[in-house]
């Protein structure tokens, strides 16, 4: 399965994209600081541009969290939905992770710090650097969906997870 996850930033969103636990292709879309509008239309061209290139099966993306600046929480959930029309839009579908759960599923503690991430990325897809770390929160993202995949696929028919 090529999984395409997501980092959503309105200055920087991580893109990650795995296919089983190979990696496919990792960057960090750098924004800017230009008009938020048009970082929004980057995000959208980018990522279809990425998907056409690449033909992931799904897509998943880390929710927003909420932050104490109500105008960062703003920002942050227009580059999301910017993300995940471009996936909707080429007719992925399209998965969320909280980002405790992400970094449960990869390091095994819900606070890991953002190095921690990092590493078990590296050491997890057999990588001989440590990517960025937008990148790596990307990769996270994908690789949570793989694992949580995989374990439904291993349930009783019937037995649904949450």
């Amino acid at each position: 399965m090529r999984i395409l996850g997501l980092d959503p930033g309105s200055r920087i969103t991580g893109i990650g994209i795995i296919d089983g636990e190979r990696l496919i292709h990792a960057e960090s879309l750098r924004l800017g600081d230009g008009p938020m509008p048009e970082r929004l239309g980057r995000i959208f061209v980018e990522v279809g541009s990425l998907i056409e290139r690449f033909r992931p099966d799904i897509a998943a993306v880390e929710t927003v969290f909420m932050s104490r600046n109500a105008q960062a929480a703003i920002k942050l959930g227009q580059a999301r939905g910017a993300a995940v029309c471009a996936a909707v839009a080429a007719g992925l579908e399209v998965h969320e992770y909280a980002p405790r759960a992400v970094k449960q599923a990869i390091v095994g503690r819900g606070g890991a710090a953002k190095e921690q991430v990092q590493h078990m990325i590296r050491v997890l897809l057999k990588l001989s650097e440590v990517p960025a770390e937008d990148a790596a929160d990307a990769l996270a993202v994908a690789l949570c969906h793989l694992h949580t995949a995989q374990t439904a696929a291993r349930l009783p028919a019937g037995l649904v997870m949450r």
